[in-house]
C-alpha cells in the first residue's frame, strides 16, 4: 500500500502492494471521504482480478486511515463489497498516508 511495487505471489496466496485512491497519476483528486473509499476498494479489486483471484477471496486486510472517526462509514461500505461475512481486518490509525490520502488498504487473498 505505501509503495508501488509489484505483489507477492505464492502458489495459495497473493499480497497485492496494496490501494490507495489515485495509483496512475500519484496524485488524489479531492474526493468525500465516502468515495476515496469506494475508490481504494476498487483499486484493490482491480489489482486482484488481474492476479486471477478477487475481492471475494480476500482473507485479511489492513486497513490504514488517517481518520479513526471514518471506521463506521467504511464498515457500512464494506458491506456493500463483502457483504455480512467479511474478511479478517486490523485497522490502523496512522497521522499521514502517502500522497496525503486518508485511508489505504492492503490484503491477502487466496488464488
Amino acid at each position: 500500500m505505501m509503495s508501488f511495487t509489484a505483489p507477492a505471489r505464492s502458489p495459495w496466496t497473493l499480497k497485492p502492494a496494496g490501494s490507495m485512491t489515485e495509483i496512475f497519476t500519484h496524485k488524489i483528486p479531492e474526493y468525500s471521504t465516502e468515495r476515496h473509499q469506494h475508490q481504494c476498494i476498487k483499486n484493490l479489486s482491480h489489482f486482484l482480478e488481474a492476479a486471477g483471484s478477487g475481492i471475494m477471496r480476500v482473507l485479511k486486510g489492513n486497513v490504514f486511515l488517517s481518520d479513526m472517526d471514518n471506521l463506521d462509514e467504511l464498515n457500512s461500505i464494506h458491506m456493500q463489497y463483502w457483504g455480512d461475512v467479511k474478511p479478517c481486518r486490523t485497522y490502523v490509525a496512522v497521522k499521514t498516508l502517502p500522497l496525503n490520502t486518508n485511508m489505504g488498504i492492503e490484503c491477502i487473498a487466496a488464488v
